[in-house]
């Protein structure tokens, strides 16, 4: 049996608040570093991106069997997300700042490449269209940071494994 190589987690991925896209199956690299780009890697918490797709199931129960079979239904993609919130200093808000309710972007993410490699033509990412739901501030507890969680409601197809053009 061979043993596939794996890629650690940690270090390894990055998401952007990205506010335009022209082409969401095939973002520029351009597009991805434009000046209005919010890099949230390091806004995020540790468990601060959680994409998720609900997959319903479509029965299909046939009058000759006594079997009932299915077949797959609707798909619904949903992300929650939840980052650091400092409101004594803009510089360090950044996300938070530019997240306000019905704010609409994409949300892109790239996994298995080191968080501090530029973004390159050929780059793998999934990309989410959202318009943001409203900023929820955590309370805070005993040896924590100050943390808001946001629902972005997924607004049209997401693209898994876009591939980036120069």
């Amino acid at each position: 049996m061979t043993m596939p190589n794996s890629v650690p987690a940690d270090g390894n991925q990055a998401v952007w608040w990205v506010p335009a896209l022209a082409d969401p199956e095939n973002p520029t690299v351009a597009e991805l570093t434009a000046p209005s780009v919010i890099d949230a890697s390091c806004y995020l918490t540790a468990e601060g991106w959680t994409p998720e797709t609900d997959e319903q199931t479509v029965t299909d129960e046939r009058l000759c069997s006594t079997s009932t079979y299915e077949q797959p239904g609707r798909l619904q993609h949903s992300l929650n997300v939840s980052y650091v919130h400092n409101p004594d200093s803009p510089a360090d808000n950044e996300l938070y700042l530019a997240l306000t309710r019905l704010t609409t972007g994409y949300w892109v993410a790239r996994i298995g490449v080191p968080y501090d490699q530029a973004v390159t033509a050929g780059d793998i990412v999934d990309v989410y269209p959202a318009k943001m739901g409203w900023r929820r501030k955590q309370p805070g507890t005993a040896n924590s940071v100050l943390t808001v969680t946001q629902k972005p409601f997924i607004t049209g197809p997401v693209v898994q494994d876009a591939v980036v053009v120069a």
